[in-house]
């Protein structure tokens, strides 16, 4: 009798499968992990320009908003490296820090883009509309998620504890950037960084040892 695989796909039995098949898992992790470390490295960029180590230029300015962009494919192959073993708590943490890092795409271009050409009360002007509200929406979603997947990855053994402590607490600094000294939004950025690049590197890790199997 031939047994179903569950990596493959609905229909196609194991013995059949191709070695495309084998190595999709492999290679979304990997991509995963680059786009992690992608994340990693912007996050430090940007926190460098908070403390006033680099200048803000034009590039600094349109780099930010790729850490979302680059973190959403990394969030994605983090939850997906669990393969659904992360429970239903998982499940709404992912959903949830999906959405809320979709929504900070739009958000971060338009902070970094349009407010450095703004002044002061035309910013003022922009937070006390819908953007404002959009802010806090996204906020208070990759708080509410960030602390919600590490949670339900950590304790079901899905992921390194220590980095994903380490990212869950740094998103709690950055989603709370309104209310926290500066120094502590940066301190925030790098920890986030440091344990992004912790957990690409355990993805490429596992990856390298699945396909070694």
């Amino acid at each position: 009798m031939t047994t179903l695989d569950p990596t493959t796909a609905p229909g196609r039995t194991a013995r059949n499968a191709t070695p495309s098949d084998a190595l999709a898992p492999t290679a979304l992790a990997r991509t995963g992990a680059v786009a992690g470390v992608l994340t990693a490295l912007i996050l430090l960029i940007n926190a460098a320009k908070r403390a006033e180590l680099l200048p803000t230029t034009d590039v600094t300015q349109l780099l930010a908003p790729f850490a979302q962009v680059f973190g959403i494919a990394f969030l994605a192959s983090l939850y997906l490296a669990a393969r659904g073993r992360s429970g239903l708590l998982g499940r709404i943490g992912f959903g949830v820090s999906f959405m809320a890092m979709a929504l900070l795409v739009g958000v971060e271009f338009v902070v970094n883009l349009v407010f450095a050409q703004q002044t002061g009360p035309e910013i003022q002007a922009l937070q006390d509309g819908p953007l404002g509200t959009a802010l806090v929406v996204a906020s208070v979603l990759f708080l509410l998620g960030t602390v919600t997947l590490a949670v339900a990855l950590v304790s079901r053994g899905e992921a390194p504890a220590v980095p994903m402590i380490g990212y869950a607490l740094g998103g709690t600094v950055v989603s709370l950037r309104a209310f926290v000294p500066e120094v502590a939004l940066q301190i925030g950025l790098v920890l986030m960084a440091v344990s992004i690049s912790a957990l690409a590197i355990w993805l490429w890790r596992r990856a390298a040892t699945r396909q070694a199997a």
